[in-house]
């Protein structure tokens, strides 16, 4: 802590209780910034400050600042007059109040600070302050000024340091009612049900163990250019399947992948549920997602199969006049290669009641022409 550079020096006002403090950034940007070059020659793009009025070059002790009028006029603004205002969390950061850290909406944290002790004199109010919020199990709320603005503040301890967390301003939260989605879409039990497992099956993390892969993607992509290799290629995806409006399908094939990845066996539970859902809308969702056809959902197609023998049979016995009106009807009322199935299947006398109507066939036509013999012979 000590080799952090304070960005700011100031006091906490705890009652009567004045404790110096510095302030310092709790976090670091890792990300990897870029600077602007001419393309034509990689020449470096460089930014300049020009006085408008005398067309020239200025250093910034040269700068000071000034606020902009509706009609287009500058009000000078220095430093001194912003010292100069009546406000007590000028160099002060003053705790208004504390209250459970459940009542803070994420929404308005901002920027992280460390305060630290600024002294030996403020170690011992510094402490006590510390070991009151971590009894009271609350936060405390202050207003301070920071780069010239005040602004809103949440205390807590972090292990043995008290932190502070810049916060927004209440009218500085936008309202959701022009983002939420259409209140009239209504979601199932089951889909909610698969929501829970994927949840399940994703589990827990340590954030810890998360990383930025961007990142590091960027620092091998310009460690190879730096030293003339070439870049690393983009590892090859999965081959993207049937785009279908199947929301069912889309979490059923997450919980799969999800165990997968964990190293688990998929369970058939998640199949033995999608073929008791078969009979909903798959398309209710609205969503795009990728699926692939379920072991169950192929079963729960296939059982029609019993049906389309017996449409195939009954138009046989309504058909008896004609053979090939019988294969035609029979087509045309099965479907897929279960009625291509059923229609040899009559063709070739394979079932009984088609067997029986052969029979009958050749029965009639010897009788018929058994006939006639026995007229002749008399």
């Amino acid at each position: 802590m000590l080799h952090v550079r304070s960005i700011w020096n100031g006091a906490i006002s705890f009652g009567l209780v004045s404790i110096p403090i510095k302030l310092v950034n709790a976090t670091e940007s890792h990300s990897i910034s870029f600077r602007q070059i001419h393309l034509e020659d990689g020449g470096r793009i460089r930014y300049r400050k020009f006085c408008e009025l005398e067309d020239r070059e200025v250093t910034s002790g040269e700068i000071g600042k000034a606020y902009e009028d509706g009609d287009g006029s500058l009000i000078p603004v220095t430093d001194e007059d912003l010292a100069a205002l009546p406000l007590p969390t000028a160099r002060t950061i003053e705790i208004v109040a504390f209250v459970p850290a459940d009542r803070i909406d994420p929404l308005q944290m901002d920027t992280a600070y460390y305060l630290s002790a600024n002294g030996v004199p403020a170690t011992k109010p510094y402490i006590l302050l510390r070991e009151a919020l971590k009894r009271s199990r609350k936060v405390a709320i202050a207003k301070f000024a920071l780069r010239g603005r005040e602004r809103l503040g949440m205390l807590r301890v972090v292990d043995d340091v008290i932190a502070m967390h810049g916060l927004l301003w209440p009218d500085e939260i936008r309202g959701t009612d022009e983002v939420a989605p259409d209140a009239g879409v209504t979601v199932r039990d089951q889909e909610l049900d698969l929501a829970d497992a994927l949840m399940d099956t994703l589990g827990e993390v340590d954030l810890a163990d998360l990383h930025d892969d961007y990142r590091e993607a960027v620092e091998e992509l310009i460690a190879a250019k730096a030293s003339g290799e070439q870049a690393p290629a983009a590892p090859a995806g999965e081959k993207a399947g049937g785009k279908v409006l199947d929301l069912m399908a889309a979490l059923e094939k997450s919980v799969r992948a999800a165990k997968e990845s964990r190293g688990e066996e998929p369970d058939g539970a998640t199949g033995g549920k999608a073929g008791e859902r078969t009979g909903g809308k798959a398309g209710e969702a609205g969503g795009t997602a990728e699926v692939t056809p379920l072991p169950a959902r192929r079963s729960a197609r296939t059982a029609p199969k019993a049906v389309g023998g017996k449409k195939s049979t009954s138009t046989a016995k309504k058909a008896a006049a004609k053979k090939a009106a019988t294969k035609k009807t029979t087509a045309k009322q099965s479907s897929g290669t279960t009625a291509r199935t059923a229609t040899k299947s009559t063709a070739q006398g394979s079932t009984k009641g088609a067997a029986k109507k052969t029979a009958a066939k050749k029965n009639t036509a010897t009788a018929k022409k058994a006939t006639p013999r026995k007229r002749a012979s008399a």
